[in-house]
Order: structure tokens, then sequence, then C-alpha cells
């Protein structure tokens, strides 16, 4: 991939790249395990009998114990556990749902075999959500900090992923780029 261009003027404007095989594999795989995490949190959720009566979905009312789907689902209040759990409750199940929307879009738009990706603008932010999503579980997974040296010694369990987090960056940076040039026209 080498970036992003804007196709086309007006509502017909579009956010085109051209992936290689091995990066839409790369994607899917990610995106995928990013899906699947979320599914077993929204599976986990307790059954709530007051939610089925009246239509009002709820899901846990804890934060999840695995530090990448924490960081995925943040606390929705540091200073009242209250408060943040009964926002939790209230909110995750949305949450969730719009982060599986976003991997949907980005799975339902990726090319087979790799080649030509065309993005609505709408498409684009899902992209954008759905990406940043990847590298925070990915960066989270890596334990990748700010003061982290671009390449890691060779013998570092983490050095062949850090790549693809790096990748991931280029690719969410080109589209946000691209993107906020479709806005100011």
């Amino acid at each position: 991939m080498n970036g992003w261009r804007r196709s086309g003027r007006g509502a017909k404007a579009r956010l085109v790249a051209t992936l290689e095989q091995q990066e839409v594999v790369v994607l899917r795989g990610l995106v995928g395990e990013v899906r699947e995490m979320l599914a077993a949190r929204s599976a986990d959720a307790p059954a709530d009998e007051l939610a089925e009566l009246t239509g009002i979905r709820t899901g846990s009312s804890t934060p999840p114990e695995d530090r990448v789907l924490a960081r995925l689902l943040p606390e929705f209040s540091r200073d009242d556990p209250a408060l943040a759990g009964a926002l939790r409750s209230l909110h995750e199940p949305a949450l969730i749902e719009a982060k599986d929307g976003a991997a949907v879009t980005v799975l339902e738009s990726l090319p087979d075999r790799g080649g030509r990706v065309e993005l609505t603008p709408e498409q684009a932010d899902a992209w954008l959500t759905a990406l940043n999503d990847v590298r925070l579980a990915l960066g989270t997974a890596l334990d990748i900090q700010e003061d982290m040296p671009e390449e890691l010694p060779p013998d570092d369990p983490r050095a062949a992923h850090l790549g693809v987090y790096h990748w991931l960056t280029f690719v969410q940076d080109a589209l946000v780029q691209s993107r906020m040039q479709l806005l100011q026209r």
C-alpha cells in the first residue's frame, strides 16, 4: 500500500488505495480477532429480565479482565465505581455494536485477493474506527509505549509484530490525512 488518494468530486468523492494480498490477509485476520473478542464479551453479559421486558439492552457492569479488551472498552467513569458500572451496563452493548459495525464495513470492503479499495466518506470513517481498535488491541498486546524504539532486538518476541503495528499506523494516518482533505473541499 502506498497510501490513500482522492477520486471523484462532490457526492461521488471516494478514497482509494491498493492493497497487496498479504495486507488484506493481515487486516482480515486482525479485524476478525477484534470482532471475536467483542462478540465473546457481549455473549458473556448477564441476562437481565427487566431488559428483556423493556427492550433496553444491558451489558456487564464490570470492566473486562483481559487487558486488551479493557483497552477497547475502557471505564466510563474513574471517580465513581458505582456510576462506572451503571454506565457500562447501559452503554457497552451499543459501543460493542458500533465497533462491530465498523469492523464489518472493513471486512466487506476489502478485496478478496488484494487490489483496489474504494471508500465513501462514511466507509472511511468506519475504517478509521476499526483501524483504531486494531491498533489499540495490538498495541496493548505488544505493550507499546511512547518511548519504545522503532525497532526491537531480533530476540524480542514482539519484534515480528511491531512492523505490523507500524504499518497499521501508516494506513490509519494516511486515511486520516485523505479524509481530512475531503472535509476541506
